[in-house]
């Protein structure tokens, strides 16, 4: 996948830092143009400027500081994207925050609900943003990151958990809407990533993550997490064109066998594969609950 986005131009959120970052790197290597984002201009600047150093001839990075859950802001984006490159290609939607921790009853409301701003709302946003572009253009990529919350509980940190099992609905939902237009839209899961979310779950305590999600994370950050690369391949590969026609889909960094995907395509679209999804009794060899 040397070069396998040369000549695509690619508006990737969050990336001043951790895995956005990463996946920006990957897709300068992979030889794509960016334009990044972040909420904190002088970390942004500095990101940017480091990045700069991985793109080639015809390559080109620009960096604008941007709150995802402002429309405002979003909208501004969008358009000095187009106004840098002239096209846009591709969408990442990167940007996330882990939101309060703690007891439903007992954290500041502000705070739950300014998880799902930016984590739920701030991608829908942005997709509004490009859809109109996109659809005229009839092709592009739209990347979402998911997380642990999307396929399971996670007792006191409740607003990431909601957001993220949200995005992935919305991204199977938008991906039929815009099948007929060539536009693949895909949720990516990067694993238990070493970040700076993983520090603020330590930080915040067993008392308020519970023991053994503290407990996990402590682990976690002395084993050093899944490596940033597996999720920034398998996000420079749902932004070629190696995954044209593979749509709404959740697909994991370290379980799926993503790049091989390009051979099951036909499973993939007549299948619920790697989608959320009720599960049933008889799914779990027990004979009661269908009809009785």
């Amino acid at each position: 996948m040397s070069k396998v986005l040369e000549h695509r131009c690619a508006l990737i959120t969050g990336a001043s830092r951790g895995l956005g970052f990463e996946i920006a790197r990957h897709y300068l290597e992979a030889g794509a143009s960016l334009m990044i984002c972040a909420r904190n201009e002088e970390v942004l600047e500095q990101s940017a400027s480091k990045l700069k150093q991985f793109a080639g001839p015809g390559q080109s990075v620009a960096a604008r500081r941007a709150d995802v859950s402002k429309p405002k802001d979003v909208t501004r984006l969008v358009l000095e994207a187009y106004r840098e490159f002239g096209h846009l290609d591709i969408l990442v939607n990167n940007a996330g925050i882990a939101g309060p921790s703690g007891t439903l009853e007992s954290v500041d409301w502000e705070a739950w609900t300014r998880a799902l701003e930016i984590n739920l709302l701030g991608p829908v946003l942005l997709c509004r943003a490009v859809l109109p572009h996109f659809k005229k253009a009839k092709r592009g990529k739209i990347i979402q990151l998911a997380g642990g919350g999307a396929t399971n509980p996670l007792p006191n940190l409740s607003a990431y958990a909601a957001s993220k099992a949200a995005v992935v609905r919305f991204v199977e939902t938008l991906a039929e809407e815009t099948r007929e237009d060539r536009i693949d839209v895909n949720a990516l899961a990067p694993g238990s990533l070493d970040t700076r979310m993983l520090d603020e779950f330590i930080a915040a305590g067993p008392a308020r993550v519970g023991r053994a999600f503290h407990e996990r994370s402590v682990k976690l950050k002395q084993e050093g997490g899944v490596p940033l690369a597996k999720g920034a391949r398998l996000a420079v590969f749902l932004g070629s064109a190696l995954s044209d026609g593979i749509t709404g889909k959740l697909l994991s960094a370290v379980w799926d066998p993503w790049e091989t995907l390009p051979q099951h395509r036909g499973d993939l679209n007549a299948t619920d594969v790697y989608t959320l999804r009720r599960i049933l009794p008889a799914d779990r060899s027990l004979t009661w609950g269908d009809g009785d």
